[in-house]
């Protein structure tokens, strides 16, 4: 099961490395990316209603895969990804989310994203009060993601960049923090 996530980090690191295939035109405003990430959900201590009880958290691999359309400095753009749990009492989940961003430096953005997310708790998990072993509910976050010609390359553009993110859900009763790579076509 770890080859999975390594082999999409080879996936993405190879379609981001072949540059001059996916050269970029300054005057394109449709951009496709795929990216890995990795992290934590960690949920509040505190049981709210309608989430789990108290201190699931898990650890978690996750792809992404959306498209961003260019406005000048903004961006807008569309996302959808499925993480999988690696440890602790998170299975998968799954998610899809808008995102408003502004361009910084030559190839960098700072983004806003709001979505929604779905969490399915591993079977080995602590008893649910219900039945049911999911959890959704809107999510919402910032992040950036930095372009490799903005840390220190000659280039004007990269289709790598590294990409951190924190994301909560409900009413900030939940913490994921997540990094990563994403490739840009």
């Amino acid at each position: 099961m770890k080859a999975l996530p390594l082999s999409a980090l080879a996936l993405a690191l190879a379609v981001g490395t072949t540059a001059p295939a996916f050269a970029q035109d300054s005057t394109r405003t449709l951009e496709p990316y795929v990216g890995v990430m990795g992290g934590l959900h960690d949920f509040d201590n505190d049981q709210y209603n309608g989430s789990p009880p108290s201190g699931y958290r898990g650890w978690l691999v996750e792809g992404v895969a959306g498209v961003n359309y260019n406005l000048g400095k903004f961006v807008l753009g569309a996302e959808g990804s499925v993480a999988k749990g690696v440890d602790k009492d998170i299975d998968w989940e799954y998610g899809a989310a808008g995102r408003l961003g502004i361009r910084a430096g030559k190839d960098s953005m700072f983004f806003a994203k709001v979505g929604y997310q779905w969490t399915q708790f591993a079977d080995s998990a602590r008893p649910l009060v219900s039945t049911s072993r999911h959890y959704d509910g809107t999510t919402y976050g910032f992040g950036a993601e930095l372009s490799l010609a903005d840390m220190g390359s000659t280039a004007d553009r990269s289709n790598i960049r590294l990409r951190a993110q924190v994301d909560t859900r409900g009413d900030f009763h939940s913490f994921r923090p997540m990094v990563g790579v994403v490739a840009k076509f």
